[in-house]
């Protein structure tokens, strides 16, 4: 129940974040999430470093299954754990607006790639 009212409070602030920063400082913010999260001995975040530090990033009331899926979604290696380019990737998998932002920009790109 804590996880879904944890959800239901969620505000993404990525796109408002991307527009303020611009890419670079976006991505520069990104990685220092990942910095508040990693576990320092591993250079990755781990299951019991997102435990641990989640509390930072507002989402203490968030299960262990919540936390342990949030792992799977973004780990493409299939390790257990998430190095900083699949924890950025995760990010903005998660922020829809951000995303449609993204494909917009990719088909404007194609589309004057081919017309050139």
């Amino acid at each position: 129940m804590a996880s879904q009212n944890a959800e239901s409070q969620f505000q993404d602030f990525l796109p408002t974040m991307a527009h303020k920063l611009g890419g670079d400082g976006l991505i520069g913010e990104l990685c220092n999430g990942f910095d508040l999260l990693v576990d320092g001995d591993k250079g990755v975040i781990t299951f019991d470093s997102l435990k641990r530090n989640s509390a930072v990033l507002g989402l203490q009331d968030l299960r262990d299954e919540d936390l342990l899926s949030m792992l799977k979604e973004g780990d493409f290696d299939g390790d257990g754990a998430l190095n900083q380019m699949e924890f950025c990737v995760l990010m903005f998998r998660l922020s829809p607006e951000l995303m449609e932002e993204s494909y917009q920009c990719l088909d404007d790109a194609l589309e004057h790639e081919f017309q050139h």
